[in-house]
């Protein structure tokens, strides 16, 4: 019996763990986007540091942490940033922008550890950030014209996150945490 009530301790504490972790991730993706350049042209682009954190963390932590700390952080920044408007679409973009880049950051064994990888990762995720946040912008407006000016600036924030998030993994990586979590 101890063994199974030890099991189920261990496990409870895991869950604990992730749900933590996840929230801690959502709140610096949160924290993150409050840092922004709003952009001059578009539909109320901006520019901001949760774009490099969410591709941290899906790199890093995987798809489902990635993709709920993504939907999470910048759905209630928009939620609480006076974008309340945008959730709905911020959400389901980041959540399958985190989604995208952690499945593909973790595929065939890797744990977020091939650059190469995670490079493609964030790109492959681009097209379809753009994409939801287009077709939200579409059914707003009820303008499939207008959501064409944001794309410039959806792209300028994504690679911009790329730029920051690449070299930000190859540095923790090397840290005492995720050695111990991925080589013990």
């Amino acid at each position: 019996m101890q063994n199974v009530q030890g099991h189920s301790y261990t496990k409870s504490r895991a869950k604990t763990f992730d749900l933590v972790i996840t929230a801690m991730l959502a709140a610096l993706i949160f924290a993150g986007t409050l840092i922004n350049i709003k952009l001059p042209f578009g539909q109320g682009g901006l520019v901001h540091l949760g774009t490099s954190i969410l591709f941290i963390a899906a790199i890093l932590f995987g798809p489902k942490k990635g993709a709920l700390a993504g939907a999470i952080g910048m759905g209630l920044f928009d939620i609480l940033g006076g974008w309340a408007i945008w959730a709905p679409t911020t959400i389901i973009s980041r959540l399958l922008q985190g989604y995208i880049v952690g499945k593909i950051a973790w595929a065939k064994g890797q744990r977020g550890d091939n650059v190469g990888l995670n490079i493609l990762a964030a790109v492959a995720s681009m097209p379809v950030m753009m994409a939801v946040y287009y077709i939200g912008q579409g059914i707003m407006y009820n303008n499939w014209v207008a959501p064409l000016a944001s794309i410039p600036g959806d792209l300028i924030q994504n690679v911009v996150g790329l730029l920051i998030a690449i070299p930000v993994c190859i540095v923790l990586r090397k840290t005492p945490y995720f050695q111990k979590k991925f080589n013990g």
